[in-house]
C-alpha cells in the first residue's frame, strides 16, 4: 500500500468514530484518536512511533522516511511543542484497545479503498 499522506488524512477522517475512540464528536472527529490513529499509520505504512508529552497524556503521532505525520493535531486549540520521543508500540496500545484498532483499520480500508476506486 503506498503512503500518499493526503489521501490518508481523507480515508482517516471518515473512519473515524465512537468505535474508534470514545472521545470522538462529529465538531472533532480527531478527539482522543491519536493512539489507534499512530498504530495504524505504523502497521500499515511502517517508520516510527513518536509521542510528546502533553498537560492531559501522551500524544502519539509518526515518522514515514524521515518526516512527522500527525494526523489528530487537529484536535486541539493549540498548536503542539512537538519533542519527537521514540515509543514502541506497547506504549501506544495503553490509549487504545484492540476493538478500537480493529474498527479503524476495518474502516480505514473500506474508505481508502472506496477513494482510491473513486479516482479512476
Amino acid at each position: 500500500m503506498s503512503f500518499d499522506p493526503d489521501e490518508v488524512q481523507s480515508a482517516l477522517r471518515k473512519a473515524w468514530s465512537l468505535s474508534t475512540s470514545s472521545q470522538w464528536t462529529p465538531n472533532n472527529p480527531a478527539a482522543g484518536q491519536c493512539n489507534v490513529t499512530a498504530l495504524l499509520v505504523h502497521e500499515l505504512f511502517g517508520g516510527e512511533l513518536l509521542k510528546t508529552p502533553l498537560p492531559a497524556g501522551d500524544h502519539f503521532y509518526n515518522r514515514i522516511e524521515g518526516r512527522r505525520y500527525d494526523f489528530t493535531a487537529n484536535q486541539f486549540d493549540q498548536p503542539i511543542a512537538y519533542v519527537d520521543l521514540l515509543a514502541d508500540r506497547a506504549d501506544a496500545e495503553l490509549g487504545a484497545t484492540s476493538n478500537q484498532l480493529a474498527e479503524l483499520r476495518a474502516a480505514f480500508l473500506r474508505r481508502r479503498t472506496s477513494t482510491t476506486l473513486a479516482d479512476f
